[in-house]
């Protein structure tokens, strides 16, 4: 999807990071190395930006804070077919897929993924390497923490807060606030006992 994206917006793409070289490559982009074990002499002084695609939260905060170290530029990438206010901000790295609404007001943490067809509506807030799944939809004023996860199709209420590190299960309905590094699903919403 990120690479679309890329192709779409009229970068060059050039490669990718992963575990492991893939043996499905529909792109055909050759693979630059281990996104653990990352050789970053090959992006210094190359006029090379980076995406941060990877779905995992504590990855992509990983190497967004390698490549900001090493001062290597990572791009904001937004899909054509996405809907970006230009009254709202949206930090280095944050990746907004095909079809997602940011509405006014609403400030994305860099390093974010705002997956296909998700809706942050106004006066939302979402930290550094949170993740908002497809379909999901944040009404008014919603507080995603740090590295959070909102599932697929879940709705938080307006007004709540989601903490830190906090995953929500997919398709739940939050109407209460979510303490940092909970895990919470269904409808309403639970956290689970741990």
């Amino acid at each position: 999807m990120v690479a679309e994206i890329v192709s779409l917006l009229n970068y060059t793409l050039i490669g990718y990071l992963d575990i492991e070289e893939k043996t499905n490559n529909p792109f055909g982009l050759k693979y630059l190395g281990n996104e653990i074990e990352v050789d970053l002499s090959q992006f210094v002084d190359q006029n090379i930006h980076i995406a941060l695609g990877t779905g995992d939260n504590k990855m992509r905060k990983r190497l967004g804070e390698i490549f900001e170290k090493n001062k290597i530029p990572v791009k904001t990438l937004k899909h054509p077919a996405a809907s970006v206010s230009s009254l709202s901000s949206l930090g280095e790295g944050v990746i907004v897929m095909s079809s997602a609404i940011i509405n006014p007001f609403v400030k994305i943490g860099k390093g974010v993924i705002c997956n296909s067809g998700c809706i942050i509506e106004h006066e939302c807030v979402v930290g550094d390497y949170a993740h908002i799944a497809p379909g999901a939809i944040l009404a008014g004023n919603v507080l995603v923490g740090e590295n959070s996860f909102i599932g697929s199709n879940s709705v938080i209420k307006q007004g709540t807060k989601i903490g830190e590190n906090v995953i929500i299960g997919a398709g739940s309905v939050v109407l209460n606030d979510v303490p940092d590094n909970a895990i919470a699903y269904g409808n309403p919403a639970r956290i689970k006992n741990q």
